[in-house]
């Protein structure tokens, strides 16, 4: 994964932190400046029981969210797990090891707290040992994830968190509630950190009760009736039981005689349609002209007559580009909670192609 860094060395110069009963300092780090969100009003709810954590001060430390991620403090979740936490000056790692045995901070919860914009670092320097054995987390697409220094103290993502505890880890959207729950260490932790479905993913040594969800063919029909067309017109590659982000869905791909091919996942329970795409794998582009093209307002006015309720006003960005040598304006539109992008052949108007997905997925 690609990573910008910026030398912070200067603003961090004698800053003391403390992890457990250590204090230490970075004098010379680098580290990515970011802007997060303080998420005072997120509830955290382990094996049935609220949390509040603080840092080693007494200070209340609140959930921060990054990029869609939510981060908690890692002293605070060292002593949920009966671990010692201790830091390493000269390797910039924090370690979680042996068995706890100072009780856990008592602080003073901030009842004063506000959801808020600040800044942290991103730690890419810092290294996680858990029991002698280095920690490498990544996010629900396998791209790297590091850690997270905020207010003195270094904080990990839910999914992290997650596989440490060995609890599966789950997201209530309408109560803003992460709940950590079980012990079985071959738990699968669900997208929680990017506010995924609050269905989570039994484990493996679970045994999935699918008598409750809709058939490969209703899922097929669904996937048809969104697309406009008729079973007679396609050809059908899959529709496949699978999971994403907890939740369980058909994978639906089906193509028509002029070679356009479309991607759909339908909910298994419900029957949604969760997300979609669709591709002109075969498309010939016409010989670019560039007195031709459609123009920006044009592609807008496209895409959004695409979406059923959307306009222009929807519309969040148009670029123009050259994909394999055709002229191309990419278009990103927002409406009722879904993300659309387009790709549009800039002399014809053509759709070339269309993804959707839910801007809490």
């Amino acid at each position: 994964m690609k990573k910008t860094t910026k030398r912070i060395g200067a603003v961090l110069a004698g800053t003391v932190f403390a992890i457990s009963t250590l204090t230490f300092s970075f004098s010379a780090m680098a580290a990515t400046n970011v802007k997060a969100q303080l998420s005072p009003d997120f509830t955290i709810v382990v094996d049935g029981v609220e949390r509040t954590f603080y840092h080693a001060s007494g200070e209340e430390a609140q959930p921060v969210v990054y990029n869609g991620i939510t981060y908690l403090p890692l002293r605070a979740i060292g002593e949920l797990m009966g671990k010692n936490v201790n830091w390493d000056q000269a390797t910039l790692t924090v370690s979680l090891s042996g068995t706890r045995t100072s009780p856990a901070v008592v602080g003073t919860p901030d009842t004063d707290a506000v959801s808020k914009t600040v800044t942290a670092q991103i730690c890419e320097e810092f290294t996680i040992m858990v029991d002698g054995v280095k920690q490498n987390f990544t996010d629900a697409n396998g791209n790297e994830i590091d850690p997270m220094l905020y207010n003195g103290s270094t904080y990990l993502p839910l999914r992290a968190i997650g596989e440490l505890m060995g609890k599966t880890v789950s997201w209530n959207g309408s109560t803003k509630t992460v709940t950590l729950s079980g012990g079985n260490s071959t738990t699968i932790v669900t997208d929680a950190d990017s506010f995924g479905s609050t269905t989570t993913q039994p484990s493996t040594s679970t045994t999935t009760n699918n008598s409750n969800l809709i058939s490969a063919e209703t899922a097929k029909s669904k996937a048809l009736a969104h697309a406009g067309l008729k079973s007679g017109e396609v050809t059908f590659i899959q529709a496949k039981l699978d999971w994403d982000d907890g939740r369980q869905v058909y994978d639906v791909e089906f193509y028509t005689a002029d070679y356009m091919e479309y991607d759909y996942e339908i909910d298994a329970r419900t029957g949604a349609v969760v997300s979609f795409d669709y591709d002109a794998e075969h498309y010939q582009a016409p010989v670019t002209n560039s007195g031709s093209y459609i123009g920006e307002a044009k592609a807008k006015s496209i895409a959004a007559a695409n979406v059923s309720g959307a306009g222009t006003n929807n519309v969040v960005k148009v670029e123009f580009d050259f994909d394999d040598g055709r002229a191309v304006y990419e278009v990103k539109l927002i409406h009722n909670s879904m993300e659309y992008e387009f790709e549009i052949d800039a002399n014809s108007g053509k759709i070339l192609s269309r993804d959707a997905e839910s801007i809490y997925d």
